[in-house]
C-alpha cells in the first residue's frame, strides 16, 4: 500500500502582522548538495563534553537541538545544518535559539517553525530564507505541542495533522519500511524531500538529511542512549528538559538505526557511531 501525498513546496506563516513564506526541503537545490563530503552530526548526549572540538571544527557539521550551543565554545567553520524536529524543544529551551542561532541552515518541522514564529518572531523574520521545512512522512505537521492560540499557520494546512500508519508508505520507492517489525513498523527515508521517518530521536532525522544531501560518510557523536538519566551536555540537573528516550531506545531507536545503517551502506554511505556508551547497541553502524 502506498499513499500519494503531495507535500506543500512552500508554506505561508504569520509572524506578528507580517506573513513569510517558508520553503520545503528540496534535495535538488544546489546549496543542499554536500558534494560527497564526510559529515559530522553532533547530538546532545553527555559524552559530547568529552569531545575534542578543535579536531571537529573544520569538518562539515550538522547540529541538533541544544548541540548548537557548541558554536559558542568553538568556531565551527562549516555548519551545514541545524535540525529540530520536536516543537517541545522550543518550548523547553527558548534561550538556546535566542543565544546561538545566527542564520545557520535550519531544517525543522512545521510544528517547530510555528513555535519559532510565536516565541522568536524576530528570528523568523530575519532568517526565514535560511529555513527549510522537513515533513515526517506519516504526520507531516510534526510533533504538535503548540497551543491552538499560538497557531501561526492558516487553517488550510490542518490536513497535515493527520497521522497515517508507516505501513501506508511501504510501496513508496523513497522509503524502506519494515511492516513486520513489532510493536510498530520502522523505516528509513532515501530522500527526505518526500518526508523523513521518525524513530524517537532528532539524530535519526539529521542522519536521513545528511544522506539525502549526498554525504559520503556520516559520523555520529553524542548518541549515548544508555545514560538518559543524566542531563544533556549543555544542561544542569536542575534545568534538564524531560526525555522519553528510555521508553523508545530498545523498541524504536536501536532497530531503526540498524535498518538505516544497513540500507545506507548498501547505497555506498557508511554511518559511524562514535559514542563509546552506545557503541555495542548497534549491529550495522561502524
Amino acid at each position: 500500500m502506498s499513499l500519494n501525498i503531495q507535500l506543500p513546496k512552500t508554506v505561508a506563516i504569520k509572524v506578528g502582522d507580517q506573513v513569510v513564506t517558508l520553503k520545503a526541503f528540496d534535495a535538488t537545490e544546489p546549496e543542499q548538495h554536500l558534494a560527497e563530503q564526510a559529515v559530522n552530526i553532533i547530538a546532545s548526549g553527555p559524552s559530547v563534553a568529552e569531545l575534542s572540538l578543535a579536531e571537529l571544527q573544520h569538518c562539515p557539521t550538522i547540529f541538533v537541538n541544544g548541540s548548537i550551543s557548541l558554536t559558542g565554545q568553538q568556531n565551527f567553520s562549516q555548519v551545514v545544518g541545524y535540525v529540530i524536529s520536536d516543537a517541545r524543544f522550543i518550548h523547553h529551551k527558548p534561550e538556546i535559539l535566542q543565544r546561538y542561532y545566527k542564520g545557520q541552515p535550519l531544517y525543522a518541522t512545521l510544528a517547530v517553525l510555528e513555535a519559532i514564529a510565536f516565541h522568536h518572531p524576530e528570528i523568523m523574520l530575519h532568517y526565514h530564507d535560511a529555513m527549510r521545512i522537513l515533513y515526517p512522512v506519516n504526520r507531516p505537521w510534526g510533533v504538535k505541542s503548540n497551543h491552538a492560540l499560538d497557531s501561526k499557520l492558516p487553517a488550510s494546512y490542518q490536513w497535515l495533522n493527520k497521522n497515517e500508519s508507516l505501513s501506508c508508505f511501504s510501496d513508496d520507492s523513497n522509503f524502506v519500511i519494515i511492516n513486520r517489525y513489532q510493536p510498530a513498523p520502522i523505516g528509513v527515508s532515501l530522500n527526505i524531500s518526500h518526508g523523513f521517518v521518525e524513530a524517537g530521536t532528532v539524530a535519526y532525522v539529521a542522519t536521513q538529511l545528511a544522506f539525502a544531501r549526498s554525504a559520503s560518510v556520516i559520523h555520529l557523536y553524542g548518541i549515548d542512549l544508555l545514560n538518559n538519566h543524566q542531563p544533556r551536555f549543555y544542561e544542569h540537573p536542575e534545568n534538564s528538559a524531560p526525555t522519553k528516550l528510555d521508553e523508545v531506545t530498545k523498541e524504536r531507536i536501536v532497530p531503526s538505526f540498524n535498518l538505516l545503517g544497513r540500507v545506507y551502506k548498501e547505497q555506498g554511505v557508511s554511518v559511524i557511531n562514535h559514542s563509546r556508551i552506545s557503541k555495542a547497541l548497534f549491529a550495522t553502524l561502524g
